[in-house]
């Protein structure tokens, strides 16, 4: 299944939870959040904190991939930019 957006995201949730026979108190319980939290992650919140997503996702044991084929290589922009590199001759600078 391809995740594009917080609702696919929601949708793939409750879809694995219900196959999974938990409610979403029952869920809730399980990843340390409100029921309530549950309901608005599976309604698709696009502002849900990252490390609670994740660790719901991990509690309903699905496993994440990336790839990186397809249309983000045809993405233009600026390269990278190495904020290490950048600092680190900033400090150079100084001394």
């Amino acid at each position: 299944m391809r995740i594009r957006t917080p609702t696919d995201l929601g949708g793939l949730i409750r879809d694995h939870r219900t196959k999974l026979g938990l409610d979403q108190k029952s869920l809730a319980a399980k990843v340390g959040v409100s029921r309530q939290w549950i309901v608005e992650v599976e309604k698709g919140k696009p502002r849900a904190e990252i490390g609670l997503v994740l660790r719901t996702i991990d509690a309903l044991g699905i496993q994440l991939a990336a790839d990186s084929s397809g249309k983000t290589k045809e993405r233009q922009g600026p390269p990278p930019v190495d904020i290490d590199s950048i600092i680190a001759s900033a400090r150079e600078k100084r001394k």
